[in-house]
Order: C-alpha cells, then structure tokens, then sequence
C-alpha cells in the first residue's frame, strides 16, 4: 500500500518537567512558611516589649513623692526613684529602654527596644528583628465616700 500516508505526530519530550514544577512551588511555599514564622516571631516579641514597658511604668508611677504629699502639694513621682524602679525593671527582664518623667511628674514613660533572632530569614543574612513597646503610667488620685 503504496498510497497510504502515515501520520507523524512528533511528541515533545516532557520528561521532568513535574519535578521542576514541583521544586519552584516548594521553594516558594518553604519562602512563605518562613516568612510567616519568622513574622510571627517579630509580633511576640513586639507584644513581649509593649507587655515589659507597660510593667516598668507602672514599676516607676508606685515612687510617689510622699515629700511633696507631707508638705500640702498635689501627688507626683518621686523622679529619681521612679527611673530607678523602671530601669531595674527593664534590666531585670533583659531588655534596654529609655525611662522620662513629664515635667509635672505626674506621667511616666518608657521606651523598649528588643531584638528576636530569626529562623528562616537569617539563611538571606536577616539575623534580627527589631521590636519596639512604649507605655505610660499616669498618677490619678482621688477619694471615694463621704467625708466626715
């Protein structure tokens, strides 16, 4: 059968190309799982810094000026010991920060700065994440009942 023509269907070799697929979408996943923990991390510690800050201010506002009270003045901080509080506060928890009274001394302020070491972003040279709280103490008095 000379007048028969054959058909010639070329196929392209696809051997692999699965593999490939499959390797792009794992880095890709690995990428995002990382991302996630590591973001993860940086918001704990970011709640760890806003929990150790809010501590130390309320550390430092319990130094009340019992001078001033004794002598007919309105409630502050006893500054110098305030800041003591709040820095032994920080120091204890292992963190650094910066610790101001206002002027009026009667708000506290404190500053947290934390680093969170990294899984998977230190394999791209991204050891650290810094993390960052602030909190304040405000002194509030007043007195309940009915006098004498």
């Amino acid at each position: 059968m000379t007048g028969q023509r054959r058909s010639r269907v070329q196929w392209r070799d696809e051997t692999g190309s699965v593999s490939v697929f499959v390797a792009i979408t794992a880095i890709g996943l690995m990428i995002l799982a990382g991302l996630i923990a590591d973001g993860g991390a940086k918001l704990r510690a970011t709640q760890r810094a806003e929990s150790i800050a809010a501590e130390a201010a309320r550390a430092g506002g319990q130094a009340i000026d019992t001078r001033a009270i004794a002598h007919g003045r309105d409630l502050s901080i006893d500054v110098e010991q305030a800041v003591r509080a709040a820095q032994t506060y920080l120091t204890s928890a292992g963190v650094e920060g910066a610790v101001s009274v206002s002027d009026d001394g009667t708000r506290i302020q404190v500053h947290v700065t934390s680093q969170s070491r990294t899984v998977f972003l230190s394999l791209i040279g991204i050891g650290t994440l810094s993390a960052n709280g602030n909190a304040a103490a405000v002194l509030v008095h007043s007195t309940t009942g009915q006098g004498p």
